[in-house]
C-alpha cells in the first residue's frame, strides 16, 4: 500500500487512511493508480469488497476527474476478479454519497457485491418497496428535469 495518501480535508483521518496507510490490517483485493480495494469486514454476502480512493474525501464530486476515472477502474478490475471467483457477471456496485445517504465513513467508497442466483439480495427499489407504484408524475419529472439543466 501506499504511504505518501493525501488527508482529508477535514484534518481528520478517517478509518480508509488508516487501512490505506497500514495501521489497520485489511485482506487487500486489488489496487492500482490511486485507488485500493479490500473485502467488507462486515459483508452482506461473501466478496463484499469497498474500492476506496487514495485521497480522502467524502464526497464522490470533490474527487477530480482523474481520481474519479481511477477508481471506476479499480471497480473494473474488482469486478473481473470477483466475476471470475464467483462464476458471475452481474454486480450490485453503490456509492453512499454523504451521511445523508447512509455514508458511515466520511471517505468516498464504492461498495462491489457479487450477484449470483438465489444470493437473498434484492433490487434498489426493494429498499423503497412503495416508490414507483401508481403512475408517473410527467410534469413534475419534466419541471425538476428543467430545473436541473438550468444548473450552471
Amino acid at each position: 500500500m501506499k504511504k505518501d495518501i493525501v488527508r482529508s480535508r477535514l484534518g481528520m483521518t478517517t478509518l480508509f487512511e488508516r487501512i490505506l496507510s497500514g495501521e489497520i490490517p485489511s485482506h487487500k483485493v486489488a489496487e492500482g493508480d490511486g485507488w485500493y480495494a479490500f473485502l467488507d469486514i462486515f459483508p452482506r454476502r461473501p466478496g463484499h469488497t469497498l474500492v476506496v480512493p487514495h485521497r480522502g474525501v467524502q464526497r464522490f464530486a470533490e474527487l477530480d476527474a482523474a481520481e474519479r476515472s481511477h477508481l471506476m477502474d479499480g471497480v473494473a478490475e474488482v469486478q473481473r476478479r470477483l466475476g471470475h471467483r464467483f462464476s458471475t457477471r452481474d454486480f450490485t456496485v453503490c456509492i453512499h454519497d454523504g451521511p445523508l445517504a447512509g455514508q458511515e465513513v466520511p471517505h468516498v467508497h464504492v461498495h462491489v457485491l457479487p450477484r449470483t442466483a438465489g444470493d437473498g439480495g434484492g433490487t434498489l427499489m426493494s429498499m423503497w418497496p412503495a416508490v414507483g407504484s401508481g403512475e408517473p408524475d410527467h410534469a413534475a419529472l419534466s419541471a425538476l428535469a428543467a430545473q436541473l439543466e438550468d444548473v450552471a
